[in-house]
């Protein structure tokens, strides 16, 4: 594929990246032996285990242990008006299982209500990834706070394969969605079905001079007690600065090696640095395409460059497909997953 149309003067910076950091020989890298080779030394069960290869045994990243997700919970979460107006067809809960399967992707991932609504006619077709808790946007004032609006059963009756849940770190009702969220993955584990954990930092005070809610120190720690409740794949925004546990008072617990050895500016090493907190890539890193804007293809292109050099799991994209023609919305979910389909774009 022909990155450069995308990366253009970052081609080399971002291609020729060699991680000093932490090295790629200390990652446990995706492969298409990932379950047989890490998973299946865990407490998982056999179940699990299938549930998991499942999702990595479909679509066109098939086989090769890297992951292309379809997340469209944000009906709910940012408003259905707000998500859907650009492109209404997606009103309709099947058209968001037709752009997963055309698109070729592993899994979809979405509320109860739109996974539930097809269920029968597709959910033997692509694995379903059922999204429990959300944030909702109609309390004025605006309230943020992730609450279940679906229980782990639900999921496991529509044959879902694995269950999503989001959690706030940070914020001040993060202790109560850890317990609760502990409490449904143990559920979905005891019925076989795989974990995926949104770890979001969120709290006013986070930004400050930056945004350090995308810094690679408190992102990697969100990831680290992400993993601490077994999710089997963390889903994180890729990290844009570094520095969160520095830039305020008596906050946290840092080391100074973190920021002189274990990272640097670069953008492949300050997502390596999440995936090393993610057990070392043990638990799946996939990264967050992130908000629809003018160069979602170059945004996209980028994204999967760097998630896959710092040896990260894959994509989840969905504001950047969904929020254009369906034909645009394939387009874009190809162009990610060429990238982990091309050999010649290797671990940093």
């Amino acid at each position: 594929m022909q990155l450069e149309k995308y990366l253009k003067d970052e081609t080399s910076y971002l291609l020729d990246h060699v991680c000093s950091t932490i090295t790629k020989d200390k990652i446990n890298l995706p492969g298409p032996d990932f379950t047989d080779r890490i998973m299946a030394s865990s407490d998982r069960s056999n179940r699990v285990l299938g549930s998991l290869q499942q999702i990595f045994d479909h679509g066109r990243l098939s086989g090769t242990g890297y992951l292309s997700l379809l997340p469209v919970d944000q009906g709910v979460e940012h408003s259905a008006g707000s998500s859907f107006a650009p492109n209404p067809e997606y009103f309709d809960p099947e058209n968001i299982i037709k752009l997963a399967i055309e698109g070729g992707c592993n899994a979809v991932a979405s509320t109860l209500g739109v996974l539930g609504a097809v269920s029968r006619k597709y959910a033997h077709k692509i694995p379903f990834l059922v999204k429990l808790n959300h944030n909702e946007l109609l309390t004025y004032p605006n309230t943020f706070d992730q609450i279940y609006f679906a229980q782990v059963e639900q999921a496991w009756d529509m044959g879902a394969v694995a269950i999503g849940a989001t959690i706030y770190f940070g914020s001040p009702e993060s202790d109560r969605q850890i317990m609760e969220t502990s409490k449904a993955f143990r559920r979905a584990h005891e019925l076989g079905m795989a974990t995926v954990l949104w770890c979001y930092l969120r709290n006013d005070a986070f930004k400050k001079d930056k945004d350090y809610s995308v810094s690679a120190d408190l992102t990697g720690q969100a990831n680290h007690l992400g993993v601490t409740i077994e999710a089997d794949i963390i889903k994180q925004k890729q990290p844009t600065n570094n520095g969160g546990f520095l830039a305020f008072e008596n906050f946290g617990k840092t080391n100074e090696l973190v920021y002189s050895k274990l990272t640097t500016d670069h953008p492949i090493d300050l997502t390596r640095y999440q995936v090393a907190n993610c057990y070392m890539g043990r638990a799946g890193l996939i990264n967050s395409g992130g908000a629809s804007g003018k160069d979602d293809f170059v945004g996209a292109a980028r994204t999967a460059v760097i998630n896959k050099r710092a040896g990260g799991m894959g994509l989840i994209s969905g504001r950047k497909a969904f929020q254009r023609p369906m034909k645009e919305g394939v387009e874009l979910l190809h162009l990610i997953q060429d990238v982990y389909l091309d050999e010649s774009i290797t671990i940093a």
